[in-house]
């Protein structure tokens, strides 16, 4: 990696404060003083800036308790982007893997590996995701069938909605889902009348949320977690 990437990959450089740090010769490499930026930076090397080594921040993926009135974007809104609530470096080039409406809380993942993040969310893969469903009203007797009802959704929303159903109250159930999105729930239970008062994701894939992740807190992932995340996507996608 070239040596004025490599020190804006590592610090909050950008390239041309990288440039002006290298001409000012603050920055060595294995010892020696070197100021040029097309320098290739190897394994093994040790750089330092003003007398401190540096080291590349690498990929991330983390989990993250969404609150309600957070988005899952980084372009301007009226409503603060859930990126905000993270206390890392570099947050800008972050990117939530898939999204959550505004209201809705709970389990989003977070990460800078676009690849790892494609295999979750392409539809292609159907990476489960569950989901507690709080409703205005009781819970039909029938509704799994009428939640099964090819109405409320173009056929590639209805195909992917509900992989299950669990009661869990006479007002909510938990709802597993493939390649549906968190309107599309709430889009369904409007067309069968009782409409959606909370939504909250528990778990995505392998990955379920914290148990004492409060809201707007985040855990980086285990390496167990970012591979088991990527393999049950792999294996959903084998289905077809």
């Amino acid at each position: 990696m070239r040596l004025d990437k490599y020190l804006c990959e590592s610090s909050d450089l950008t390239r041309s404060q990288a440039r002006s740090v290298l001409l000012s010769g603050d920055v060595t490499v294995n010892g020696e003083i070197m100021k040029r930026g097309t320098h290739e930076v190897r394994e093994g090397d040790e750089v330092q800036w003003e007398g401190e080594t540096l080291c590349l921040i690498g990929l991330r993926y983390l989990m993250l308790n969404k609150p309600a009135g957070h988005e899952c974007s980084n372009r301007n809104s009226q409503h603060p982007p859930v990126i905000d609530l993270l206390d890392v470096e570099k947050r800008d080039r972050l990117q939530t893997v898939g999204r959550l409406d505004v209201d809705t809380t709970g389990l989003i993942l977070v990460t800078d590996d676009g690849k790892w993040m494609h295999r979750i969310i392409s539809p292609r893969n159907r990476c489960e995701k569950v989901y507690l469903v709080t409703l205005s009203d009781p819970l039909p007797e029938n509704v799994e069938s009428l939640v099964a009802t090819d109405t409320g959704l173009d056929d590639e929303a209805q195909r992917g909605l509900c992989a299950s159903l669990v009661r869990v109250g006479d007002r909510s159930i938990r709802l597993t889902i493939q390649e549906g999105k968190d309107f599309h729930i709430k889009r369904k239970f409007e067309s069968i009348g009782v409409p959606v008062l909370a939504l909250h994701c528990e778990r995505i894939g392998p990955v379920a949320l914290d148990a004492d992740l409060q809201p707007g807190e985040s855990r980086y992932l285990t390496a167990t977690e970012v591979a088991g995340l990527a393999h049950s996507s792999d294996e959903a996608g084998t289905d077809d």
